[in-house]
């Protein structure tokens, strides 16, 4: 389709008799906005129970849940002498918390359930476990406890039976961490053996953690538990009012999830699982009324111990308590709850908080982007010690201050990389940018003296990421873009000098392209901690839109000269990128020119973006990306050579580029299928709604419970459908010179508004039949060009344009109709 570019006048008059546009109608997009009402938030229903819940909807404020569980019997003991043998077992450390561990077989049989046997091969199997009695026992079965931090799943039990060894049990898909296993018969031995094949993957590892072997079928009372669900991913302070309970202090315990199917007796993922952790937050509940707000610490010393904030959809409540914990918490007795509910932390995005908006014809389009939005306010939260990723990411500087974090459960720690998306959707949506300046400044306020700029603050600002840097630089021209705040640039000029500079070139090889392993970064990840080395056509690729982001800020602060040499080094990229990364054979770019020949989504779209991509170049690799599709986005990797499940990983981080570069080369029918695919797996599968960090093989979640599935470098359809789609982009700081061009392909119509220092600027389209209409309303002061279809018939606010020339400047209400 051919498109007219047309530099709008001062003043002109709204075009009479223009089709009906959707502007006629009052904006609808209220009803799209999922956010809680307020930051008291409750749950909306009780999913199941287990064990003696009365009333359980009295956890929904209905009357008072009761729970009840008599005290377990003793355990049964195996004979003095008895010893346990293994395949392997784990070194003697700290144990994550200061405290020395042992992880020896013996741990199994020594009937002290803190202790435990840890196997020392992760992720390998069979791991073996032999106990010798020191005298033969009849066992009708045995009972296996679990070390929380990781259940055997598939197992089998096996016996010295008249001299030979049988199977005697077989156990398989286990989530109970005290699981009792009944044998097919009775039988007098002197010896079990336990041989696991499948263990529960848990951030702390894939280990065969055992604690206590029992010497019989150890039945319990069972644990009362209700799971209730807050039907979306929320984020804060959980609280439950206790309308009293039993005089011995009986325990809860809550276990929380972004997923059922993540949901067992441990977390998803607990900030403690770093320090060995029970996966779960514990509480002694008093006998008098009380409101328990979850508060990270301990009630005395290490018993009783909570993490405070958390990222979930899902909570199971049980009565229950660690051995650990005793005598200040008991697993027995009685507990009363009149209601739970959530201290909401992040920013509420109601209604009235949107500063800019976006609604169109589709749906499910309109979906997408509040959903995205709600995505990206769970991570926009205040930087508080207590809430933030354990691993040294604790940083004075930021604390209290208002940051976009990377997630709503995990890291929650601010990384630039995830700020180059989620930034865009702050400033689309609610903010006027500084959670995103409070990340950015910060992190070139602990610039290296190299020049390099930690990706985070996690492990003290060291975390050694190749393109990160890059991130800092792109995303600081977004900033000034979209905020106009040309003082930051000029207070962060001298960084980005020295990154750039100093840091970039001493990783460029002899022919000019950035190379992972010079300079001692061969041990550098990226934001997949990919295994890559050499010129990686992504890092070169984001290096030119870097450069070409600096020249940006160079221009915009006084200094023309260093934007001319940053401009005449991403032009020297390109030519080297084309020269030696382009695989003709393929019709797109390589992943890397060592190793084996892959092509990666993350090269190839921003080779597109950056402007290196010829428009024959760019159409090939979008096919090429566009090979691989799957139900649920299209994978980073057109082959497995990299990681072994590169063409069946999906990250939204790395298709927002493949987004703009379709919209931006005319293929917006395949962006939205795109779109379609990716945002419409995670919107109808578990926890729905929120974007996850990544998906899986078969659309899973990527790395298991451990994936966040609220995770803010997941909104790119926010800015894909305002930018691209509606059209509205700045083109100098603060949205002094700006462009609507509009992508329409098949849809209807859209509309949106867009906030600016000098307040928003609006657009509404639509195309009916022949004809497509366009009016954008911007700020005084502002100028900025329409780029629209061409026509036989082309109107400016009700005069006819000649096709050959554009017409001048400004701001204020403008109105295009095109006859094609």
């Amino acid at each position: 389709m051919k498109w007219l570019r047309a530099v709008l006048p001062v003043t002109v008059l709204v075009a009479s008799g223009v089709v009906a546009a959707p502007a006629d109608a009052a904006p609808g997009w209220q009803k799209y906005v999922v956010a809680p009402s307020s930051r008291d938030v409750r749950p909306v229903k009780v999913l199941s129970t287990t064990g003696d819940v009365a009333n359980p909807d009295g956890l929904l404020g209905r009357g008072v849940a009761v729970l009840k569980r008599q005290a377990p019997p003793p355990k049964p003991v195996w004979p003095a002498g008895t010893t346990a043998a293994a395949s392997s077992f784990h070194a003697p450390n700290s144990g994550g918390n200061g405290q020395p561990r042992t992880y020896a077989p013996g741990n199994a049989v020594d009937g002290n359930t803190e202790t435990f046997w840890n196997d020392d091969t992760i992720g390998v199997y069979p791991d073996v476990l032999t106990i010798t009695a020191a005298a033969p026992v009849t066992l009708p079965g045995v009972t296996v406890l679990s070390n929380v931090d990781g259940v055997p799943q598939d197992f089998t039990v096996e016996v010295l039976d008249a001299g030979a060894w049988r199977v005697a049990a077989s156990v398989s898909g286990n989530t109970a961490v005290q699981r009792a296993v009944t044998f097919d018969r009775p039988v007098t031995t002197a010896q079990v053996r336990i041989t696991v094949t499948k263990d529960q993957n848990t951030p702390s590892g894939e280990f065969s953690r055992v604690a206590e072997v029992w010497p019989g079928v150890v039945a319990d009372p069972p644990v009362p538990s209700a799971v209730i669900d807050f039907g979306k991913v929320v984020a804060g302070y959980p609280k439950i009012a206790f309308a009293g309970a039993s005089a011995n202090r009986p325990g809860v315990r809550l276990a929380f999830s972004e997923t059922r199917q993540y949901l067992g007796e441990r977390s998803d993922f607990t900030r403690s699982d770093f320090s060995g952790g029970p996966g779960t937050d514990q509480y002694a509940v008093p006998s008098t009324p009380t409101v328990w707000r979850d508060t990270k610490g301990c009630l005395a010393g290490t018993q009783v111990c909570a993490d405070g904030l958390h990222g979930f959809r899902y909570l199971r409540i049980s009565l229950d308590a660690l051995a650990s914990d005793a005598p200040l918490a008991q697993p027995s007795g009685e507990v009363r709850i009149s209601g739970v509910s959530l201290d909401f932390t992040p920013f509420l995005g109601t209604p009235s908080s949107y500063r800019g908006w976006f609604e169109s014809s589709d749906e499910q389009l309109n979906q997408y982007w509040y959903a995205a939005s709600y995505t990206n306010e769970l991570g926009m939260d205040t930087f508080r010690e207590s809430d933030v990723d354990p691993r040294g990411a604790f940083s004075p500087s930021l604390d209290g201050k208002l940051v976009l974090h990377d997630g709503a459960k995990r890291d929650r720690d601010p990384y630039v990389g995830d700020v180059a998306v989620s930034g865009l959707t702050e400033y689309l949506t609610h903010q006027d940018g500084t959670a995103a300046r409070n990340v950015l400044a910060d992190l070139a306020d602990h610039q290296r003296a190299d020049g390099w700029i930690p990706p985070a603050s996690i492990n003290n600002y060291t975390l050694p990421l190749f393109d990160y840097p890059l991130w800092w630089v792109t995303s600081s021209w977004d900033y000034v873009l979209y905020t106009g705040d040309t003082a930051y640039a000029s207070s962060y000029y001298s960084h980005l000098v020295k990154a750039l500079d100093s840091w970039y070139p001493s990783v460029t090889d002899s022919r000019g392209l950035l190379a992972k392993g010079l300079n001692g970064t061969s041990g550098y990840g990226d934001y997949a901690f990919l295994p890559r080395t050499g010129e990686v056509t992504y890092y070169n690729a984001l290096y030119v839109r870097a450069l070409q982001g600096a020249a940006g800020l160079a221009r915009a602060t006084g200094h023309p000269a260093d934007a001319d040499r940053w401009l005449s080094r991403a032009s020297g990229v390109s030519a080297a990128v084309n020269q030696y990364l382009w695989d003709p054979a393929a019709g797109a770019y390589l992943d890397s020119a060592t190793g084996a020949v892959r092509h990666g989504q993350d090269g190839n779209s921003h080779a597109i973006l950056a402007g290196i991509a010829s428009p024959a170049q760019a159409a090939s690799s979008l096919a090429r990306l566009a090979a691989g599709a799957l139900p649920y986005g299209n994978p980073f990797m057109d082959n497995d050579t990299l990681v072994g499940d590169g063409t069946k990983r999906v990250y939204a981080f790395t298709s927002f580029p493949e987004l703009q570069a379709r919209f931006r080369t005319g293929q917006t029918a395949s962006a939205i299928d795109q779109i379609k695919r990716m945002y419409g797996w995670m919107a109808t599968h578990d926890p729905g709604i929120t974007a996850w960090e990544g998906i899986g093989e078969g659309g899973s979640h990527y790395e298991q419970g451990y994936t966040s599935a609220a995770h803010g470098w997941s909104t790119g359809v926010v800015p894909a459908l305002t930018n691209e789609l509606l059209g509205v982009s700045p083109t100098s700081p603060g949205f002094a010179t700006w462009t609507v061009a509009p992508h329409p392909g098949s849809v209807s119509w859209a509309r949106g508004a867009v906030p600016t220092p000098k307040g928003a600027l609006s657009a509404s389209w639509s195309q009916q039949g022949s004809v497509f209409s366009l009016t954008a309303s911007a700020p005084r002061g502002t100028s900025g060009s329409l780029v629209v279809p061409g026509g036989r018939v082309v109107l400016l606010d009700g005069r006819p344009l000649r096709a050959a020339g554009p017409l001048t400047v400004s701001g204020g209400t403008h109105t295009v109709l095109v006859v094609r």
